[in-house]
């Protein structure tokens, strides 16, 4: 099977069938060399990162309706010539030759018409005139999306969430290794890394390495995480002989880290729906040396009352869109306003569940990955009117000077373009009775 034809099937299985690009790419790229896999996983991304760019110029050539592979072949062509820098005539020739690997050879005279009518035309198609139209096709936001983020930031903001497509590649040390420690293995290692602006612990490289063969990784030394997530740890505030409940802890890197701020002196309980995401999460914790964990296959929404006022601390990691992760343009194809509510009534369902679990005094802490308002302030001010008894917390000392500010009613938004990391709501709430 040719690279291309891997991309094909890839992007197909993305697109079509929504699955989720990390891991279908994962699956896609075994056997593959190295260059391979990287060219696979960069022409897939390409085509996703400028997907309703490139279905415009399709549009602008193509006459009729297109069969599915078709249309996905056009994709991979138009953004090898448009956006990867290969020579017209290749992404030409790919073109045609991969129609015909797949079966569609009948077609490949008119997959040859229509890429080399695309590769004549030195300009883009113009964009849309009126502006969330614009934004939409410019940065690959569906419009329902683009109108979203409009409206809930205005457009000065919402343009600046939907630009920021790349992210930085973070890592943090997990105890007992420390962040001397691995800044000097960076060090030595000519590793080129910035410090994090938000946590101390973080390390943002310059270039992304393969983690998986990196000894400092796999004798759990080190894991990846982003910055936004490190912080909703922090919002814990971990120490020694507190007891912890993560209530959604797949796949066990906030879990992790929890401990790892308490030098594993707390005791953490992971709740997790799916047995394989549950598996998912001991082996991460297994590979951290992660000992003062308890992960039990639980429904979060569901109230127990094994576990009512057991908790100092309780996180709430919500299910949500992931409209604010960074570096994953699949996410937002694949979600409908309708998904929006019905994960909105879901996390209220688990908020209103698991504050039970908090003992009088104790900490509440919710965060999602996205940057819709539904699921962050409206789903987090309905939760504050239905329980009066969580009165709002105080974040300010665990944020950076400059962002305390934004910390009001215990609660912040990171946004990407702000705050260089992906875009996070963290609220915090102590519970008064």
């Amino acid at each position: 099977m040719s690279t291309r034809r891997v991309a094909l099937n890839a992007l197909s299985d993305i697109i079509d069938n929504g699955a989720y690009a990390n891991l279908c790419l994962k699956r896609a790229e075994q056997g593959l060399s190295e260059r391979d896999a990287k060219w696979v996983s960069a022409a897939v991304y390409c085509t996703l990162d400028h997907l309703m760019m490139i279905d415009r110029i399709i549009a602008s050539h193509a006459k009729g309706k297109l069969d599915k592979t078709i249309r996905n072949i056009l994709r991979l062509g138009v953004c090898q010539a448009k956006y990867m820098n290969v020579p017209d005539s290749a992404a030409c020739n790919e073109s045609v030759r991969l129609a015909k690997e797949v079966g569609k050879g009948a077609l490949s005279g008119y997959v040859n018409g229509v890429m080399r009518s695309v590769c004549r035309d030195t300009e883009l198609p113009p964009l849309p005139d009126e502006l969330v139209d614009r934004l939409s096709v410019e940065y690959s936001w569906p419009r329902w999306l683009a109108d979203e983020l409009v409206a809930d930031y205005g457009i000065a903001e919402a343009e600046g969430i939907m630009a920021q497509q790349t992210h930085d590649f973070c890592i943090r040390a997990q105890w007992p290794y420390t962040a001397d420690e691995l800044a000097c293995a960076l060090n030595d290692r000519g590793i080129g890394f910035r410090r994090g602006k938000i946590d101390p612990n973080a390390f943002c490289l310059e270039n992304g390495f393969n983690v998986e063969k990196e000894p400092l990784f796999t004798d759990g030394k080190i894991t990846v995480q982003s910055e936004s997530a490190m912080l909703v740890c922090r919002a814990i505030e971990p120490k020694a002989g507190m007891r912890i409940l993560d209530a959604c802890c797949a796949p066990g890197g906030k879990t992790a880290y929890m401990a790892s701020l308490a030098k594993n002196g707390c005791s953490i309980t992971g709740f997790e729906l799916h047995e394989h995401r549950r598996e998912l999460t001991l082996n991460t914790l297994k590979r951290l040396n992660v000992e003062n964990a308890e992960i039990v296959q639980k429904d979060a929404s569901v109230y127990d009352e094994v576990y009512c006022g057991a908790f100092d601390a309780v996180l709430v990691d919500a299910p949500c869109s992931g409209l604010g992760v960074r570096g994953k343009p699949d996410v937002r194809y694949a979600k409908t306003s309708g998904m929006i509510d019905a994960l909105s009534e879901l996390q209220l369902k688990i908020l209103n569940t698991c504050a039970h679990y908090v003992k009088i005094g104790g900490t509440f802490v919710y965060s999602t990955c996205t940057v819709s308002r539904r699921e962050n302030i409206g789903v987090w001010e309905q939760f504050l009117v239905e329980n009066c008894n969580y009165a709002p917390g105080n974040m300010e000392n665990i944020l950076p000077h400059d962002m305390q500010s934004r910390a009001e009613g215990g609660r912040i938004q990171l946004l990407p373009q702000h705050d260089g990391t992906e875009g996070f709501f963290i609220a915090k709430s102590i519970r008064r009775r």
